[in-house]
């Protein structure tokens, strides 16, 4: 009977051919039937059950998964440097190549030439350069650091943000978050401990890389009043998809095998897709609700770094790290008071 139905109706289901279907078919074929048909409706409840999220959760859910695949991206670099042989500078050159091609397929070539349309072409070069080497500088840094170190040192931009900003952008700190940024800044001597155990050089590179990366936060907060995020997000990759090459190409190294190729080709994923989920993440929600979760990589990093390299946290950097976290939450939260007292301030 089903047959006859699909011949006179060829593509289309009739409610009184399921019920004869359902009639007819054997026990097997009914609890197919009926798995699919709780398949497909456990599909559309969790897709309203996402829509019907606050921003808030949302743009907290896109912070925390946007931090892991900065994790991912951290963790991959270390694993091809150190276990198959490929050079830093390739690295750090096919990071940006990669993301720079897959921004060029998802907005199409056609969007590119628009890219270029800056009105600070002067300060996209240099956030570009810093771009470029706060990479390097971690790259090289997580060759010989764990990954713990490496983040719990990065924790520390923003409190370098919220000194440089006073005499870069005007944007002066009081007491309470200047004791905040000391605090942090104790924090990091907690993981180091210099002059209590060898510090490894690759300390410095790592604080290098995170100076460069609050300088190139500091560019950007700069470059927010005068460019789209879309222009600036583009120029972050010119000087590592150009410049780089000059330095990858003469000591290229082919990889030997399949795997090798789908982790290089996964840097420009991870942290595209990374830095793309952190601007919508900052969109659906305010920062000072979203910054605090940042702090996740922290849980991603120790995660990765144990799974792929075996590499536990002693409690010096843990607690090192507690320190350094809890001033940069400090920070977000005389944010949110300052902010709130501006605004009942400008309301009288």
């Amino acid at each position: 009977m089903w047959c006859i139905s699909a011949k006179r109706h060829p593509g289309v289901i009739s409610s009184r051919t399921i019920g004869e279907l359902l009639y007819e078919n054997s026990a097997t074929g009914s609890r197919r039937i009926a798995a699919n048909c709780e398949v497909m409706l456990s599909i559309k409840l969790t897709q309203r059950a996402i829509a019907a999220l606050p921003d808030r959760l949302k743009a907290i859910g896109l912070m925390c998964l946007a931090v892991t695949l900065f994790s991912c991206l951290d963790t991959t670099a270390k694993f091809l440097i150190t276990h198959t042989g490929v050079p830093t500078a390739q690295v750090v050159w096919l990071r940006f190549v990669g993301q720079f091609l897959m921004m060029v397929a998802i907005l199409g070539p056609a969007r590119i030439p628009s890219l270029f349309r800056t009105q600070k072409l002067g300060l996209q070069t240099i956030r570009s350069c810093l771009m470029v080497a706060t990479t390097a500088c971690n790259f090289i840094a997580v060759k010989y650091l764990r990954l713990d170190q490496t983040v719990s040192i990065a924790f520390l931009a923003p409190l370098v943000v919220a000194c440089l900003a006073g005499p870069l952008l005007g944007e002066y700190i009081g007491w309470r978050r200047a004791l905040a940024v000391v605090a942090g800044f104790v924090g990091i001597l907690i993981v180091v401990r210099p002059g209590v155990t060898d510090v490894h050089w690759a300390f410095a590179v790592s604080f290098l890389s995170m100076l460069c990366y609050a300088l190139f936060m500091i560019v950007t907060r700069r470059l927010s009043t005068f460019d789209p995020p879309l222009v600036t997000l583009f120029y972050a990759l010119i000087a590592g998809t150009i410049g780089g090459a000059f330095i990858a190409i003469p000591s290229w190294v082919w990889p030997t095998d399949g795997w090798t190729w789908l982790m290089l080709a996964s840097l420009g994923a991870f942290g595209g897709l990374g830095h793309y989920l952190l601007i919508f993440a900052y969109r659906l929600a305010p920062a000072s609700s979203v910054s605090p979760f940042l702090y996740f990589q922290l849980l991603s990093m120790v995660g990765l770094g144990y799974l792929v390299f075996g590499d536990v946290p002693d409690h010096w950097t843990l607690a090192g790290s507690c320190v350094v976290i809890a001033s940069g939450l400090y920070l977000v939260h005389r944010e949110r008071v300052t902010s709130r007292t501006e605004r009942i301030l400008a309301a009288q």
